[in-house]
């Protein structure tokens, strides 16, 4: 019998963003909850949408302005904390800046100011943010070409 190989991941803790988001979420008023939910469907297509928690946010893209992606705050509403969480969770895989770019959604809220969840939330994402790598200006000219 041969051992199961030890997968490279199996001993890292699980990210905390999607748990904080989620708690920050189920804290959020509905217009907040409008605004996060705006942030983190930003990079997804439709078919993306479709894929996470059984198409609940296609759904929920389709019940909106798809051109300027404003969700209403009672749409916002139908989606609990652990959506979020899932949705966070993919979406860090598409695109790390539209999870980073929450921070600047949460600190513009004053709702949140005495959240500890959101307070967490906000110092770890500008961590990240601090250590994603800087575009090259080879990359720009490489993007604008």
């Amino acid at each position: 019998m041969n051992p199961q190989p030890e997968l490279p991941h199996a001993h890292e803790p699980p990210d905390p963003v999607p748990a904080l988001l989620g708690r920050v979420y189920a804290e959020a008023p509905p217009p907040l909850k409008s605004r996060l939910l705006e942030q983190l469907l930003k990079p997804l297509g439709l078919l993306s949408l479709a894929a996470v928690c059984n198409g609940t946010f296609a759904n929920l893209a389709l019940g909106s302005d798809l051109a300027r992606m404003h969700i209403r705050p009672e749409l916002a509403q139908t989606v609990d904390s652990e959506q979020v969480m899932a949705l966070a969770a993919y979406v860090q895989q598409v695109s790390v800046q539209a999870v980073t770019g929450l921070s600047q959604v949460l600190s513009a809220s004053p709702l949140l100011q005495g959240s500890v969840a959101a307070s967490a939330l906000v110092a770890l994402l500008i961590k990240r943010a601090r250590e994603l790598p800087k575009p090259s200006q080879r990359d720009l000219e490489d993007f604008a070409a």
